[in-house]
């Protein structure tokens, strides 16, 4: 099992979300819980379309930090 970073960001309506390792591969919501299963769906998707274009999947490479500054 493979295991890809997604970014979400709040939006005027809900939520949006992309995956920086697959480029193209976004979804939206209006719920934190909505944007998630639709981004679930969606990189699923996106793997699917690039096998049957017999395309290479992209490795998992994104990695999640933070960092803390003063206010």
């Amino acid at each position: 099992m493979k295991r890809y970073l997604i970014v979400v960001e709040p939006t005027k309506t809900g939520y949006s979300a992309y995956s920086p390792d697959l480029p193209g591969c976004v979804a939206t919501g209006h719920t934190l819980l909505d944007v998630q299963k639709n981004m679930q769906e969606a990189v699923e998707f996106h793997l699917e379309g690039l096998k049957l274009a017999k395309q290479r999947i992209p490795p998992p490479r994104a990695t999640l930090a933070f960092t803390e500054v003063a206010a």
